[in-house]
């Protein structure tokens, strides 16, 4: 992306990160995000704060929207009505599936092609915008038509995936990821390499600038695969100032992201920067061959809510970034209730904590290759872990010797 100003406009609102190559943790990512949350939603009333929450995250509004409903009725029973676990699985099912698409179609030939070139030529973007455009999903009446599914109606999800097989995968969607799941991104580089197209292409492309350390998947964070876990982590949001901002998982950094679901988890093959993105593309599969009975299938996001207090309330939904997290406290004076606390805990924080996954892939650029080679690693790196969030890459300045050579 081109350089921003973080001292004023949008960015200084959104904040933003800035990376750099090569400089070591902390100094190698630098986030300029604020905990809106928690200054905007206290003394707000308990039924404006989904709406409040979804337009100041509007990126992945309707995650922000739906994590608020849980919290809050986890916190509150009756302050408003209560979303039936359908409703919540379709809703989160066919929006990550819409978010996914967009990142595809308008982030990734932006980010992920060569310099002075499109995703397949001079007009790969082009080409992805159009594909967009055709997109059933993406349609005005898709929201209206993935409600229908709900109610036994398949919607827009048959005419969907025959469009990402067409449009995408060129291959029928169940082949695609069988061979996903045997091959992780082996079967990328291979199908990248074989088929039309300009997602092929782009990808077949990206591979250069990949950086070969696979991410560890020790460090996943799983933490709501139990009330366990989520009781410990609204402690922690509870107990340690800045938390939302810089979290930790039991000690150490954890990133999230598709391929950390507690269900869904394409391949047991060990991923690089690069293949993480064969993850995206292998759940949008998924959630379009199951497109109209989301729950309890093998494309099913997890989501939850639990009381951790007195009118306190935590809730947590898979979403296309990873996992989000809201802990929301509430106040009933007088019959009317109030939020009194509020925390977002967003996947930027985790992925792009200064001693985090991303930080630790910039710290081991190598600084020697050319300005325009470590850009494209870290465009990798951003459309691999998918900020919410513009940001900068930052030159290395030049060593000593480089200098006195100069």
């Amino acid at each position: 992306m081109s350089a921003m100003d973080f001292s004023g406009g949008f960015a200084a609102l959104a904040g933003g990160l800035r990376v750099l190559p090569g400089a070591q943790p902390p100094q190698a990512l630098q986030s300029s995000r604020r905990n809106w949350a928690a200054q905007l939603a206290v003394g707000q009333s308990a039924a404006a704060l989904p709406g409040l929450l979804a337009s100041v995250f509007n990126l992945c509004s309707h995650a922000h929207r739906v994590c608020a409903q849980l919290a809050l009725d986890a916190a509150m029973p009756g302050v408003q009505p209560a979303l039936s676990p359908l409703h919540v699985a379709q809703r989160l099912h066919t929006e990550t599936a819409q978010e996914h698409i967009r990142r595809m179609g308008l982030d990734w030939p932006r980010l992920l092609a060569a310099p002075g070139t499109g995703a397949h030529g001079v007009d790969g973007a082009a080409q992805a915008h159009a594909a967009l455009q055709r997109c059933p999903l993406l349609t005005s009446a898709a929201h209206a038509s993935a409600h229908a599914s709900s109610h036994g109606d398949a919607g827009p999800w048959p005419a969907t995936l025959a469009w990402l097989q067409t449009e995408l995968l060129h291959m029928p969607a169940t082949a695609w990821l069988a061979q996903w799941q045997a091959g992780g991104a082996g079967w990328l580089r291979d199908w990248a390499a074989g088929r039309p197209g300009w997602l092929a292409a782009l990808l077949q492309g990206a591979r250069l600038a990949d950086v070969a350390v696979p991410v560890n998947p020790a460090t996943a964070l799983r933490v709501h695969a139990d009330a366990v876990g989520m009781r410990e982590l609204s402690a922690a949001l509870d107990a340690q100032p800045g938390f939302a901002l810089r979290p930790q998982w039991r000690g150490g950094c954890a990133h999230t992201g598709n391929w950390t679901r507690l269900h869904n988890l394409a391949t047991s093959q060990a991923l690089t920067p690069w293949g993480l993105l064969g993850s995206r593309l292998a759940e949008l599969a998924q959630l379009c061959l199951h497109g109209a009975h989301p729950p309890g299938g093998p494309a099913a996001l997890s989501f939850g809510a639990i009381p951790v207090g007195e009118g306190q309330g935590l809730a947590w939904v898979e979403m296309a970034r990873g996992l989000l997290v809201h802990r929301v406290a509430v106040s009933n004076a007088q019959g009317r209730a109030k939020v009194v606390a509020c925390d977002v805990l967003a996947p930027t924080e985790w992925n792009f904590h200064p001693h985090g996954v991303v930080a630790h892939y910039a710290a081991g650029l190598d600084v020697g290759e050319p300005a325009h080679m470590i850009e494209r690693r870290v465009r990798l790196l951003m459309a691999a872990f998918d900020p919410c969030v513009p940001f900068e890459v930052q030159p290395h300045p030049p060593t000593q010797t480089e200098t006195s050579h100069a």
